[in-house]
This record gives structure tokens, C-alpha cells and sequence, in this order.
């Protein structure tokens, strides 16, 4: 009866551990020590629903609230080893908002000056946010890459032309895709025991997805699938199945991903994919309000759009299975988008949601 008892203690335990969020049990380095580690969240009521386990990583628990935490700190830290940025220097990006976030935090954090170029169709909430957080915003037309004047050349020019200066170039800055390689990888592969099947997101950057995606097929020997998830506007889906780069044509309503090119940390895996899906806003819009209503997450489009990529992954490799996805941030920064009635109805996206959830859409 002991034996029986201590058995079932340890399982118990087991089991907690297994389930509890892994803090440190020591003190941390600051904002950029605090960057990581964040939960996986079992998805219940979808996960029933598909037949299989579906999980989110809840990035939007680090310290300034999105994935791009990761890579803006991995690359300040790499910037000041190499000696391109020292002391009272100036960090400068292009971006449409949760990098530019995470490196106005570090540099307050270490001691530098934060410049953001960003496309001028971002939300107001990412504006003020950024403003906040004593960074300067320069908001430009939204033009394609090629453009000279394009948000990323903007800011490149603008670093050049100053002294102690950094441009991060979160595009193709390898050290990117290298930091999800290092952490988030690891992570998810830890926080599932090594069962996971197959990993699937959406890509602005391409950092998480490349990143991720190679440590699971080292890790598991090639066995994990690694999937693209694409929003309307895009070219990614295209090239994945058809290995040519189309020209970008349409929009989609999610902010900070979709591509029209393949970018250098996109490149250091694509070859690799599996596949990819295509998600229509109307299903992404859809899933913002069903995770808060089944779930109790307050997440964004672009977090949504990952979920019900999950989901159709699950259904097309059949029941039984461990997916896991990122959850990139919260709500707060799109709310007078996303739950907004006018905004809905603007976009066409009012009859996406079911009567039951357009209680959540409380503002005018």
C-alpha cells in the first residue's frame, strides 16, 4: 500500500511539473532577462473539436507582450558583442510594430536611442504604444520592398547616415531565425516531452518559423512537420507549392506577416517546409472572437490566424496528433480595430462572426 502510495505521489508530481509554468528560481537580467520561457497553452475546446492536441505558445507573456521580444533582444545583445553599437547609441528599424516594441524596451532597458520606420496602415494603439515607450516614429506611405522608399530602406539610410549607429534589419538579420532556434525551439519541444508532430505559423520576418522549424526536425529526426501559414496578400503560400515568387497582389487585415519575398531568415529553411495553408481573414477575424469567448484568450489576428491554421493542420493529418503554434501577442494593440463595429462592417468582416460572439464587439 505504501509502494502504491509514494507511486502515486510521484505521478502526481510528475504530472505538475509537467503542467506548471517553469520560472527560474533565480533573479533575472533586467527586461532582456525576462524574454522566453512562456507557456504552452492546451487549447481545450478546439482540441476536442479537431480530435488531436493543439497548443499555443504564449508569447504574448513576454515582458513587452509579443514573439518579437526574442528576436529584438537577440539581436541588440549580438550588435554590442560584435562592437557595431556601444553605449548611448542609436538603434533603428523597420517595422510594423511588436519589433519596434520589444527594441524600444531594450534600448530604455541598455541605455540606447530607438528610431521605428513603420508602413502608415498600422493601428493607432502600435503608434502610441511605440511613443510611449520614448521611441521616435516615423510613419511612411506603404510602398513594396523594392521601393526605395519602403519602410526597411528608410530606416537602413537613416543609420547609415549616423555615428554609433545599428539598423537591426529584422528581415534578414539571420540572428533572427538563430535566437528561435536557441529558445522557442527548445521550449516547445521540452513543453510537449518530444511529442510534437508538427509545428505550423504564419511569417513576417520568417524568424519564428525558420528557427523553430529547424530545431524540431533536428530534434525530432525529421519527423515533426513544420507547416507556413499564409494570410490574403501574401506570396508565401504560392511559393511553397509551386516554388515561383508571384507578384503580391490584395491585403489582408492581420498586421506584421505575410511576405512578398522570401527573406534571408525565411531562406535559412524554406526548403524544409512541409506545406503550407492559406487562411482567409474572415476565419481569422472568426477565431479572435472564439478564443475569447471558448478559451478566455485576448489575442490578435495574427494569433488567430496560427490557431485555425492549427486546426486544419490537425484535421488534414488526422486525429491523434500534437500540434503546437504561437499565440504572437495580445488584443490591446488592435482593439479599436478588431472590436470595433465600424471597422467590421468597413471591411466586411461583420458577418464573419457569429451572433453569439458579436456581443464582444463593444465599440462604435
Amino acid at each position: 500500500m505504501l509502494v502504491s502510495t509514494r507511486a502515486s505521489v510521484a505521478q502526481n508530481s510528475r504530472t505538475f511539473l509537467h503542467l506548471a509554468r517553469s520560472f527560474t528560481s533565480r533573479t533575472t537580467e533586467g527586461f532582456t532577462g525576462a524574454v522566453g520561457n512562456t507557456p504552452l497553452i492546451y487549447l481545450k475546446k478546439l482540441s476536442e473539436k479537431a480530435g488531436s492536441k493543439i497548443y499555443g505558445k504564449a508569447e504574448f507573456q513576454n515582458p513587452g507582450g509579443s514573439v518579437k521580444d526574442r528576436a529584438a533582444t537577440a539581436i541588440v545583445k549580438d550588435a554590442e558583442a560584435s562592437g557595431r553599437l556601444r553605449f548611448g547609441g542609436t538603434v533603428v528599424e523597420g517595422t510594423a510594430g511588436n519589433t519596434g516594441i520589444g527594441l524600444a524596451h531594450v534600448c530604455r532597458a541598455r541605455g540606447y536611442r530607438c528610431v521605428i520606420f513603420m508602413p502608415n496602415n498600422q493601428s493607432q494603439e502600435k503608434i502610441d504604444l511605440l511613443r510611449m515607450l520614448g521611441a521616435e516614429v516615423y510613419p511612411v506611405p506603404v510602398v513594396p520592398y523594392e521601393n526605395p522608399k519602403n519602410y526597411n530602406h528608410q530606416a537602413k539610410a537613416f543609420a547609415e547616415a549616423l555615428p554609433n549607429a545599428v539598423w537591426t534589419d529584422q528581415f534578414d538579420n539571420v540572428v533572427n531565425a538563430r535566437t528561435h532556434y536557441e529558445t522557442t525551439g527548445p521550449e516547445i519541444w521540452e513543453q510537449t516531452q518530444g511529442t510534437v508532430d508538427a509545428f505550423i505559423c504564419a511569417t513576417g520576418t520568417g524568424g519564428t518559423l525558420a528557427g523553430v522549424g529547424k530545431f524540431l526536425k533536428e530534434k525530432s529526426g525529421g519527423k515533426t512537420q513544420i507547416w507556413l501559414a499564409d494570410p490574403p496578400g501574401s506570396v508565401l503560400h504560392s511559393f511553397v507549392q509551386t516554388g515561383k515568387l508571384v507578384e503580391r497582389t490584395g491585403d489582408s487585415v492581420t498586421e506584421g506577416i505575410g511576405q512578398g519575398r522570401v527573406t534571408d531568415n525565411l531562406g535559412t529553411f524554406v526548403a524544409n517546409l512541409d506545406g503550407s495553408l492559406l487562411i482567409p481573414d474572415e476565419e481569422s477575424i472568426k477565431m479572435v472572437y472564439d478564443l475569447l469567448d471558448t478559451e478566455g484568450l485576448y489575442v490578435g489576428a495574427s494569433s488567430a490566424l496560427n490557431v485555425v491554421a492549427a486546426y486544419k493542420l490537425a484535421q488534414k493529418l488526422g486525429p491523434g496528433k500534437t500540434i503546437a503554434t504561437v499565440l504572437c501577442d495580445g488584443a490591446h494593440k488592435y482593439q479599436s480595430r478588431l472590436f470595433s463595429k465600424k471597422w467590421l462592417e468597413a471591411k466586411g468582416l461583420t458577418g464573419a462572426i457569429p451572433e453569439h460572439l458579436k456581443k464582444y464587439a463593444v465599440l462604435d
